[in-house]
């Protein structure tokens, strides 16, 4: 069965053992998608164990919880504030396989991506706070809530900047978290690029 899977999945037999095992620390989005259409099991419960387990049952209030299995690392991409800039799927448009890879143990999808932090909009004295030189993990077309970070793009300059997404009164804001800066109200000359699922410094960074 292993040796079925890992032909389907284009990988060795051994990564399929370590996949089952939970000895491998980081799998890609590519092989989870591989994975969940080889076995017929949905890439959300492979993922996270939340869903159905099939695609068939993906939804289903079913009478029994999965076993909490060992935490799935994924690996993506840190690419520039341009690249985000000029397209949302930029890890498709772009030539990553150079790029520096930061792991997560959250879920952005098979075009994720890392961004690094520019200058001190996202600091704060209280509560959270995004210093300069943190990377954010940026998931593509993942629906934003109000209070939840994102990544906007100015389509007319494909400038990208990195906020707190607020709704009030019917109107969005993009809000700045460092008191300092000015809060944008968007309108349609703004395109939200994908959710801010985590953050951390990289562990260059603390070597």
């Amino acid at each position: 069965m292993k040796k079925e899977i890992a032909r389907e999945c284009g990988v060795t037999p051994s990564a399929v053992t370590q996949w089952v095992t939970g000895d491998s620390k980081s799998m890609k989005p590519e092989n989870l998608f591989a994975l969940a259409e080889a076995t017929g099991v949905s890439a959300e419960w492979l993922a996270n164990g939340t869903g159905g387990m099939t695609k068939e049952t993906s939804g289903f209030d079913a009478n029994v919880e999965p076993d909490n299995g060992p935490v799935r690392f994924y690996e993506y991409p840190e690419i520039s504030w341009v690249q985000a800039g000029i397209a949302a799927e930029a890890v498709e448009v772009w030539n990553v396989s150079s790029s520096e890879k930061h792991p997560s143990d959250a879920w952005a999808g098979p075009n994720g991506y890392w961004l690094r932090v520019k200058g001190p909009s996202m600091t704060s004295t209280a509560g959270i706070s995004f210093s300069e030189g943190m990377v954010i993990l940026v998931a593509p077309g993942f629906d934003v809530e109000n209070g939840q970070f994102t990544v906007a793009r100015l389509v007319d300059t494909n400038e990208v900047t990195f906020k707190q997404f607020i709704r009030d009164s019917g109107k969005a804001y993009l809000k700045p978290l460092n008191p300092a800066f000015g809060t944008i109200e968007m309108d349609h000359t703004w395109q939200l690029l994908g959710l801010v699922v985590d953050a951390k410094w990289p562990r260059a960074s603390l070597i």
